[in-house]
């Protein structure tokens, strides 16, 4: 039997609620390891999706899904935005002769395919996920709004931008970037097929080195080809480091959020 409470008094603050474990697994503030980012934003190619091919090969989602899975599961906040390129990329459809707007939007709605498919592997692997998109499709997704994200996110769920800004001539990254600092992310994670920034094209030259560390200015300066110029140039006017890595190697996304020295940093 319990016993009854005291009366609060008259202007006495009310008492405050427990906290709410996540949906996803470790209660709030225990992780298994006390990883150094605790809310990230995960950049994913749309490439990597269809191994190589046009299309969607459901091993390698199936594969991502349990990396991001493990490191929610350890009391990450995680948002997701892929890109199309398995399906369609507006800037290549352009030069074979198709209208520039018309090919990027069709380049949008192969994220939202990406997005719905990492979506599918995720909740099999029991994590709660939602799907929000810069372009209104509400049978599929909920529409992109930076502070239902944030709830999301706090709530232990994952998080995946789809339909890349909604607008034209910009690039996923770019939006990963966007929404990175929306959604006051700590850390853009941008998942690759190499193992970092080099200093040449490894596939070129097989004397290419790995950086460690470089600024968002060198990146920009020495033209490497990273990401575009338009994400590098928003993260760097803000601060926000960005972290390149080879998703390709399994438990890479674990190492990234636990700040292990993997892949490059890129730092203002």
């Amino acid at each position: 039997m319990t016993e009854p409470r005291e009366p609060q008094a008259a202007g006495a603050a009310a008492p405050k609620p427990e906290p709410t474990a996540p949906e996803n697994g470790s209660a709030a503030g225990q992780p298994r390891t006390r990883p150094r980012y605790s809310r990230v934003l995960l950049k994913l190619g749309g490439e990597m999706f269809g191994g190589g091919q046009v299309g969607l090969d459901p091993d390698v989602v199936a594969q991502v899904a349990r990396q991001i899975a493990e490191v929610v599961r350890g009391g990450v906040q995680v948002a997701v935005v892929i890109g199309g390129g398995n399906f369609f990329r507006g800037a290549q459809l352009q030069q074979r002769g198709m209208e520039r707007t018309r090919s990027d939007y069709m380049g949008m709605l192969g994220t939202v395919m990406n997005s719905l498919a990492l979506q599918d592997f995720l909740e099999k692997e029991g994590i709660v996920t939602r799907v929000q998109t810069a372009i209104t499709m509400g049978q599929v997704a909920e529409p992109y709004l930076p502070l239902r994200a944030v709830r999301h996110l706090e709530k232990g769920r994952v998080v995946i931008f789809g339909a890349g800004m909604g607008l034209p001539y910009f690039s996923t990254d770019t939006t990963a970037a966007q929404r990175a600092l929306e959604i006051g992310a700590e850390v853009v994670l941008m998942a690759k097929a190499v193992d970092g920034v080099f200093s040449a094209d490894p596939r070129q030259n097989p004397h290419a080195e790995l950086i460690a560390a470089i600024s968002h200015r060198e990146v920009i300066d020495r033209g490497l080809r990273v990401a575009d110029a338009t994400a590098f140039s928003l993260c760097m006017d803000n601060g926000m480091p960005i972290l390149v890595f080879n998703l390709l190697t399994n438990g890479n996304i674990a190492r990234a959020v636990a700040g292990e020295k993997i892949g490059t940093l890129v730092t203002t």
